[in-house]
């Protein structure tokens, strides 16, 4: 999948953590922004933490005293500098940060209209790219933790070089609906955030039926519906962000999610047992399901999974 080169991807709250410059605030309606911090393995003397963390945290809601843990205090969002050479769907389509900026404004078209349809006070996010480590609401952070959402600053975080790691140590095929269904998970918080699930959810339990799966499933399940509509999301000028999928582009976002599921992470990744009553994001199999119900259905009522018998 490929952004129209002609498409208007200028952000307001977007922005490159400590690059200079004013802050962000969230505002109403459809351009907000959000960024998620990439996943640095090397060694393997950090490996197996490494990988802890990640079953723990890897696209998923960060809790505030897992980075107050990380951190030891909370601190404001990160100031940053405008993504000024991310103009247009063209820098999208050759550079990640202006892959995540883009993705981002396509979810807010779409989630401005989707939000308050489903009953949501709706707000945009905003996001920021860092290299290495950030300070945001829920408190430091480093690149080791992977894509995440802060809902104490309503904020996405993302290092873009997660994305040469999906592909080179877990498995995606590297395609660019790979990299947007990353960010397109982390908006999925967002939307949690503000319908109330994510206050709802007992984020304690583990394993493969658990609350805390439930809700990444959900946010999977919400990338999908991104993915369903998004080539009807447009700029501010009506101009049509992206071009439509392709099966090939179905099969990225889905190499994706198979490549974060907890069982694949435990086994093929680590080299451990796999532990099923341990699983905080869910199987390869389930993440791949609830992508595919949203990607099919569209709506955000096909998301329940709470709701659901089983996930």
């Amino acid at each position: 999948m490929t952004f129209n080169p002609n498409a208007e991807i200028r952000s307001n709250n977007v922005a490159r953590a400590g690059g200079g410059g004013g802050g962000f605030r969230p505002r109403g309606g459809g351009g907000g922004r959000r960024g998620g911090s990439g996943l640095k393995i090397g060694g393997t003397g950090g490996c197996l933490l490494l990988v802890v963390l990640v079953v723990l945290t890897l696209m998923g809601v960060i809790p505030s005293d897992l980075l107050r843990g990380l951190s030891g205090q909370q601190g404001p969002v990160a100031e940053g500098g405008s993504l000024d050479h991310c103009l247009t769907g063209a820098e999208a389509n050759e550079r990640d940060d202006c892959l995540v900026q883009a993705t981002v404004e396509s979810g807010d078209s779409l989630w401005s209209q989707l939000g308050p349809a489903a009953g949501l006070d709706f707000v945009e996010p905003q996001g920021r790219i860092f290299d290495g480590s950030v300070q945001t609401g829920c408190g430091a952070a480093t690149a080791d933790v992977g894509p995440f959402y802060c809902p104490a600053d309503m904020t996405l975080y993302v290092d873009v070089s997660f994305f040469d790691s999906l592909s080179s140590q877990y498995g995606a095929d590297g395609g660019q609906l790979a990299k947007m269904y990353v960010v397109a998970h982390e908006y999925g918080h967002h939307i949690q955030y503000l319908s109330g699930a994510m206050e709802r959810a007992d984020r304690g339990q583990t394993g493969p039926q658990s609350d805390g799966v439930r809700l990444e499933l959900q946010a999977d399940c919400y990338a999908g519906v991104w993915a369903h509509h998004a080539a009807n999301t447009t700029d501010d000028a009506g101009n049509a962000m992206l071009s439509p999928l392709t099966s090939e582009d179905i099969e990225s976002a889905l190499s994706a999610a198979s490549a974060v599921g907890d069982d694949h992470i435990q086994g093929e990744v680590a080299g451990g047992q796999v532990r099923p009553e341990t699983w905080t994001h869910g199987s390869s199999e389930q993440r791949r399901s609830w992508f595919t119900t949203g990607y099919e259905q569209g709506t955000v009522e096909a998301c329940d999974t709470f709701g659901a018998d089983r996930v």
